[in-house]
């Protein structure tokens, strides 16, 4: 390939970069949650029922129906349970591939020389083995969890020198801010309508 500058190629080798370190915590979010979230899920149904024998509140329709919710996602959980090593091993490799990209970054950015083909090349073969490594499906709200791990543990110093990531616009899922809103304003309505007090008076 000829025409590409090393500026050119430095921000899409960190483009590439925020791709695989954020996929990789992806799927390393898939496996935390399909590993860890039915114990937590069992250890909270099993306390909200003590407590429920011993405060009336708790024993409400409302909240009722929001267990067996949670019970109900417990399952869908499972699904991915007999592949989750799968996403475990593919999160490592990204994490590889991520840190070899970091590598190149750094070292085409002190380079003095003009010819930046063999980092093209090396580029290139490392975007490769990012596409074949990839798990397309990833459980619900691995997307949220992975913000979390990649902006806020892993280390995307040169990653953001080229692509500036601004706190609400890319730090923050716009789909976890729309959820956060619509969910205190529910809440505000239930609160308001009285449906949790309501819901919370046992039947005569």
């Amino acid at each position: 390939m000829s025409g590409i500058t090393r500026n050119d190629l430095l921000r899409s080798i960190a483009e590439t970069g925020y791709n695989v370190g954020f996929g990789a915590k992806k799927h390393f979010a898939t496996y935390d949650i399909v590993e860890k979230m039915p114990g937590w899920i069992g250890f909270l149904s099993m306390a909200f029922g003590i407590y429920a024998l011993v405060f009336e509140q708790l024993s409400g329709k409302f909240l009722a129906a929001t267990l067996s919710i949670v019970g109900i996602c417990s399952f869908y959980i499972t699904q991915y349970d007999r592949d989750k090593s799968k996403y475990d091993q593919a999160g490592s490799q990204l994490t590889i591939i991520y840190n070899d990209l970091r590598e190149t970054y750094r070292a085409l950015k002190s380079y003095e020389g003009t010819d930046v083909m063999p980092f093209y090349e090396r580029f290139k073969s490392l975007e490769a083995d990012y596409y074949a490594t990839s798990i397309s499906k990833q459980i619900l709200f691995s997307d949220w969890y992975a913000h979390y791990k990649f902006f806020w543990q892993q280390q995307i110093d040169w990653v953001e020198e080229q692509k500036n990531f601004r706190f609400l616009r890319d730090k923050i899922p716009l789909s976890f801010i729309v959820a956060v809103v619509g969910s205190t304003i529910l809440l505000i309505s239930l609160v308001y309508t009285g449906a949790f007090s309501n819901a919370a008076m046992p039947c005569p």
